[in-house]
């Protein structure tokens, strides 16, 4: 769909469509709160993906800058499997389906699969090239991406989703596509039956499980707090009792009580439209949450000081359910601009008081996730 400025009514549909994601992943059949991510049996049978196409493997040209590759093109590609993947690195429903990403390029690579990963990126943060490339380092990406920051690639597919999946054929044919998290057996039967209409010998092993811990894990199934912004373009359920001062200092107070899925600031916050800058430390953002997991997307200050922070659930430190980017007496640092995972709940999922102390001024807050 056509991408409009930031802010336009077409961008926040875009937005809308991946909090739908979100919420649908309670419906994902074999969706497992542990780390262990099983697949079915694949039968092989080229009737099982219908010949029927979907489209085309459109031009690759709009893209800004390219990693682990020389510019790929729609001629460079002819004959070859292609997996292509838009995602963005800190969207946490584009990081859970990395695992399965990076297993098939490595394992389909000499059968003639091209995963291409397609970074269009929905925060100002995720335009900047060396963002990105540490993004990659981290999750050790290896395979093709593209830098698309101006959303050419993605309107040249017609895409809405974070993530997305379309499997080409040989000839240049969309022949499967996937949006949303889930159902990974079917993309990989996609990838083998087309590998084998294009003459590679047969994959010599049905998929194995495939191990996926930290922010790369399923998700929870229990999870009824939505994707929360703070930035006022998109914010929602704000309960501070000011109202917000928009790209303008103000001081905040957090609600005595909030109720499930509501949030508010305390401190002195300048509120842009993407984000919310603290201007003073010892600032809080506070939100009553129902979920396995919870993320915050954070960056630090302009000039890339780290910000240290302090984590508590209702009121204490999250001791065993604090997650992979917080120790356990809720201690961390924002050191660069991307989702940290703050809790994981090991125990029965409920209805908890999230609680964040920024120690240090500077720190931008983008938004919540869940999982």
């Amino acid at each position: 769909m056509p991408i409009g400025s930031r802010g336009s009514s077409a961008e926040e549909e875009i937005v809308n469509r991946r909090r739908f994601l979100t919420a649908s992943l309670l419906s994902v059949p074999g969706a497992r709160t542990a780390g262990q991510l099983a697949h079915p049996p694949l039968r092989m049978e080229a009737s099982e993906l219908p010949a029927r196409t979907e489209g085309s493997l459109p031009n690759l040209s709009g893209a800004a800058d390219w990693f682990n590759s020389v510019p790929l093109t729609k001629r460079s590609l002819r004959g070859k499997v292609v997996l292509v993947n838009f995602w963005t690195y800190s969207c946490i429903n584009s990081l859970r389906p990395l695992p399965y990403l990076k297993n098939w390029a490595a394992k389909y690579n000499s059968g003639g699969l091209v995963v291409l990963g397609v970074h269009t990126p929905e925060f100002s943060f995720e335009k900047h090239r060396a963002n990105v490339d540490w993004a990659l380092r981290e999750f050790n990406i290896t395979y093709p991406v593209a830098m698309d920051n101006d959303y050419r690639i993605w309107r040249a597919f017609q895409n809405e989703y974070w993530p997305a999946f379309y499997v080409i054929d040989g000839n240049g044919s969309i022949r499967h596509r996937r949006f949303g998290e889930g159902q990974y057996d079917d993309t990989e039967r996609a990838i083998r039956v087309l590998l084998r209409e294009t003459g590679a010998t047969r994959p010599t092993a049905d998929p194995v499980p495939i191990s996926a811990e930290g922010i790369e894990a399923a998700p929870g199934v229990d999870m009824r707090t939505p994707e929360t912004y703070v930035g006022y373009r998109r914010a929602e359920r704000f309960r501070s009792p000011e109202p917000v001062g928009r790209d303008s200092r103000k001081a905040y107070i957090t609600p005595a009580k909030l109720p499930l899925n509501c949030w508010g600031l305390n401190g002195t916050w300048e509120v842009g439209a993407e984000s919310g800058l603290l201007r003073e430390s010892h600032g809080k953002l506070a939100l009553r949450f129902h979920s396995r997991d919870l993320h915050l997307v954070l960056g630090p200050t302009e000039s890339g000081k780290p910000v240290r922070f302090r984590v508590t659930l209702e009121e204490v430190a999250p001791g065993r359910d604090a997650g992979t980017d917080c120790s356990a007496d809720g201690r961390g640092e924002v050191r660069e601009p991307r989702l940290y995972q703050l809790i994981r709940q090991r125990g029965q999922v409920q209805d908890r008081l999230f609680e964040i102390e920024f120690l240090d001024s500077g720190v931008r807050a983008f938004s919540f996730t869940f999982g």
